[in-house]
């Protein structure tokens, strides 16, 4: 399985080693609503580790023997100074680089294991389970809103949405992560998928976007 390491584009390589994923579900109403999922009132936070990270333009392996394995395109947020109980106009100058990530994820074994009550890890943390793309150096100045996310496999649109659609804007989602969670040097944050995910098949070709800032192709094996 291929390795993982951070990169800031055209700043060269991110000094401190891949950390945690922190994730959170449910962050676009629609997304909630597709898979007949509550939309809540606070972030819903899991982790992944970081044998799950690996390069997203890698052609991807998707573990066998599991049921259908869904792509979730997310926004990516790279953490370059520590966030511990942090208020929201405190989180922006703590992001070093942005960029997109795959929380993949073995769907049939997640509905089982939430119908049992029993944590998703083996459905959303396995080897492999977060593509990450490169990541551009952060904008202090960036507006969020401006940013679109859209997902095509073998030339169709999958997923499409903006930042602006999440239900907690990333200065309050870091900020609630970090009283749970201390943000380190080298974590990375997924900020939620929008409505639109599915499965993935061998020999599918994606093409992942995030505004005008990123653009990475990779193929399923």
């Amino acid at each position: 399985m291929p390795s993982y390491k951070h990169h800031i584009v055209n700043q060269g390589e991110f000094t401190h080693a891949p950390g945690k994923v922190v994730c959170v579900g449910r962050n676009y109403a629609e997304h909630a609503k597709e898979l007949g999922n509550a939309v809540p009132s606070s972030p819903l936070l899991f982790i992944k580790p970081a044998t799950a990270m690996v390069t997203m333009g890698q052609p991807l392996q998707l573990p066998e023997g599991f049921g259908a394995c869904h792509h979730e395109l997310e926004m990516a947020l790279l953490i370059g100074q520590s966030l511990k109980k942090a208020a929201p106009d405190e989180c922006r100058t703590a992001i070093a680089g942005i960029g997109l990530a795959l929380d993949l994820t073995l769907r049939e074994l997640q509905d089982e294991l939430k119908k049992k009550g029993h944590p998703w890890e083996r459905a959303k943390a396995f080897d492999g389970a977060c593509p990450l793309s490169e990541f551009a150096a952060f904008d202090q100045t960036l507006d969020f809103s401006s940013l679109t996310l859209r997902l095509r496999r073998n030339g169709e649109l999958q997923q499409q949405g903006n930042c602006s659609d999440m239900l907690f804007s990333v200065e309050n989602l870091l900020s609630e992560i970090s009283h749970s969670f201390t943000l380190m040097p080298g974590d990375v944050v997924l900020t939620g998928t929008p409505a639109g995910v599915g499965p993935l098949h061998s020999g599918d070709k994606l093409l992942a976007e995030l505004g005008d800032l990123l653009r990475v192709e990779t193929v399923v094996l």
